[in-house]
C-alpha cells in the first residue's frame, strides 16, 4: 500500500475535505457511512474522490496534507487537480 493524500468533494455541501491514508477506497467509504462520529464529514454521504497524491512516505503525505489545509482555498485545490506540475513541486518540496 502507498501513503497518499486525498481530496474528496461533496456536491451537496459544495466543499472539499483533505486527508491522508493508506487505503483511499476504505477511507471514502468510512466518510460516507458516518464511521467518524462527530467528524465534519458526517454532514453528508456524497463524498467523491477529487484528487489523489501518491507519496513516498507517511511523513511526506502528512506534510503535503498540512500544506494544502493551510492554504484554505478551494481554488488552490482545483489548481492542484488542473496543473499536475504543482503537485510535483509539492512532492519535491516535502521529500
Amino acid at each position: 500500500m502507498i501513503n497518499c493524500v486525498y481530496v474528496i468533494y461533496s456536491v451537496g455541501l459544495d466543499r472539499f475535505y483533505v486527508g491522508e491514508t493508506l487505503d483511499i477506497e476504505k477511507r471514502i467509504a468510512d466518510h460516507n457511512t458516518g464511521f467518524y462520529k462527530g467528524s465534519w464529514t458526517t454532514q453528508t454521504n456524497d463524498w467523491e474522490l477529487f484528487l489523489k497524491i501518491a507519496c513516498s512516505s507517511r511523513s511526506q503525505a502528512r506534510k503535503i496534507e498540512a500544506h494544502i489545509k493551510k492554504m484554505k482555498s478551494s481554488k488552490y485545490i482545483q489548481d492542484l487537480n488542473r496543473y499536475p506540475e504543482i503537485v510535483e513541486k509539492l512532492k519535491n518540496r516535502y521529500n
